[in-house]
């Protein structure tokens, strides 16, 4: 497995784009690829290939990082839906992989 730069704001905050979005039964995935970023912190995901518009609005979002799949959740616990993300294209998220966090942290879309 071959290492990534990460590009970062002149905060050190790292800014990931998304590789891959997959629109499944359960869930619209968004795939961050293979990055060495710290297991605790905040990330920006640039969201450049736009949730299909067919998608069910409803579906949770979960964001791929590492090979690992998580929930991306709101800061009540609530899962974000692909509706909160609608017509967005960055956002921030805190991430505590020891805790099982994974938040958005940015302004959202009322479902």
């Amino acid at each position: 497995m071959g290492g990534f730069n990460i590009t970062t704001n002149a905060g050190g905050i790292p800014y990931l784009g998304v590789s891959n979005v997959t629109v499944g039964t359960e869930s619209v995935d968004l795939a961050l690829g293979f990055r060495r970023i710290s297991p605790v912190g905040y990330f920006t995901v640039r969201l450049a290939t736009p949730i299909p518009a067919d998608a069910t609005t409803t579906l949770p979002v979960t964001l791929t990082l590492n090979g690992t799949t998580r929930a991306l959740t709101q800061y009540d616990g609530t899962a974000v839906t692909v509706a909160n993300l609608i017509g967005g294209s960055v956002f921030t998220v805190f991430n505590d992989r020891f805790n099982g966090l994974l938040v958005l942290t940015s302004r959202v879309v009322e479902a």
